[in-house]
């Protein structure tokens, strides 16, 4: 994740501590020094919508063999014991488990910050505060563009106003909101509804994705935003986190799943604003790029473990044989110790990259859609030949 308003100068929120602490950048071994990673739970893989682009494939069933509410139990002792900072309740849908409460504040009793990624539609007043109660401080909810487009994206009419109902819930109560949009080209030019709601809401995070080819999404690449409209597209975002910024407003923007943006903001930066230039270049130093197997993992429904949510079809071990931490620190398990030392594995233009120290090779699964290889080059990396050459970028750095 990229902080659009920390690399601006604006002010800090929880994360960034993680994201820019000098010794992120030296992640190798699955742990920061006395911490696990942080752990996606992909809890069941039943929701109440099929979005068209749902990396984790879910649909409108039930699933037999899911793990079961005494596995969640052992699966949250394991991680508290292995100092894991946060669990990320995901989907499907978490909130159609009826147990997730249950769990949630079992994790949270233990130490383990507790967040949620939803749709939003069943969170009622309720359950909003039932998850205040509990300890939870953060929901990830997702818009997909103004009303018609969230709806045709999310397969429901109606869903965009049910969506807003559950943020509303979560405003209520004084859980903090993220609103998520993923970026394609269908729906770029409903930013601006986006900006708006933004504001409108009250909500104090905007995370922007960028499209993972993984899952139904696996088959959208083809509606990725094209490379050069990225960057008219992130000259907007960063325009308007400044503004918000100047403002005063407590409105943090991120982006997700790009770490080419972290350079570009350097980049935009060092040609519209030079003073402010060199603190962003610290930062995007500092960040260590994409920690896919080292600094995040995922854990899915039916206990198996992968690199990160994204990469499901990649299994290291599940939870049922041994636990998390061991699976997660086996020095034998190839493909994590591949990510933790992936330098020199990666192909294309990641190999050459001037930028590969703060980017890591960008998302391994973006690049295994596209290429059927796993280390070739991230297609969705936006830089120009000239911005990663590196007699190019030293002088501009």
């Amino acid at each position: 994740m990229i902080s659009v308003t920390k690399l601006l100068g604006g002010p800090a929120f929880f994360g960034d501590k993680l994201r820019y602490d000098s010794s992120s950048s030296q992640q190798k071994h699955g742990t920061r020094t006395g911490m696990g990673p942080v752990v996606v739970w992909n809890s069941t893989k039943t929701c109440n919508l099929e979005c068209i682009h749902c990396y984790a494939s879910a649909k409108k069933r039930a699933f037999p063999g899911e793990m079961t509410t005494e596995e969640g139990k052992a699966m949250i002792d394991d991680l508290a014991s292995f100092n894991v900072p946060a669990l990320l309740m995901s989907g499907g849908e978490p909130l159609v488990r009826p147990d997730i409460f249950d769990l949630a504040e079992y994790a949270t009793s233990k130490g383990i910050r507790v967040t949620f990624s939803t749709n939003g539609i069943l969170i009622t007043d309720e359950k909003a505060k039932r998850m205040k109660e509990i300890g939870v401080t953060y929901a990830g909810i997702s818009i997909d563009g103004a009303e018609p487009r969230h709806d045709h994206m999310r397969g429901k009419k109606g869903a965009f106003q049910e969506t807003l109902k559950g943020i509303r819930n979560c405003r209520k109560h004084d859980i903090r909101v993220g609103l998520r949009f993923t970026a394609t080209s269908e729906n770029i030019g409903d930013i601006d509804a986006i900006f708006r709601l933004v504001e409108d809401e009250g909500i104090g995070r905007l995370c922007i994705y960028h499209l993972v080819y993984s899952g139904r999404g696996a088959y959208l690449s083809g509606i990725d935003v094209k490379n050069d409209e990225k960057r008219g597209f992130m000259d907007k975002l960063i325009l308007q986190t400044d503004k918000w910024n100047r403002e005063g407003r407590e409105i943090e923007v991120m982006t997700v799943d790009n770490h080419a943006d972290g350079p570009f903001i350097y980049l935009w930066l060092l040609e519209n604003d030079p003073e402010r230039a060199p603190y962003a270049y610290d930062l995007v130093m500092k960040n260590g790029g994409n920690r896919t197997g080292v600094a995040i993992g995922a854990i899915d429904s039916f206990g198996f473990v992968h690199p990160d949510q994204f990469t499901q079809h990649h299994i290291v071990g599940n939870i049922r044989e041994r636990p998390f931490s061991e699976i997660w620190t086996d020095p034998h398990v190839a493909l994590l110790a591949g990510l933790r030392d992936r330098k020199e594995k990666l192909r294309g233009r990641c190999s050459t990259c001037k930028w590969l120290s703060c980017c890591n090779g960008n998302f391994r699964a973006r690049a295994e859609g596209a290429f059927s290889d796993y280390w070739e080059s991230d297609p969705a990396c936006y830089l120009t030949d000239e911005e990663i050459a590196h007699e190019a970028a030293e002088v501009m750095a």
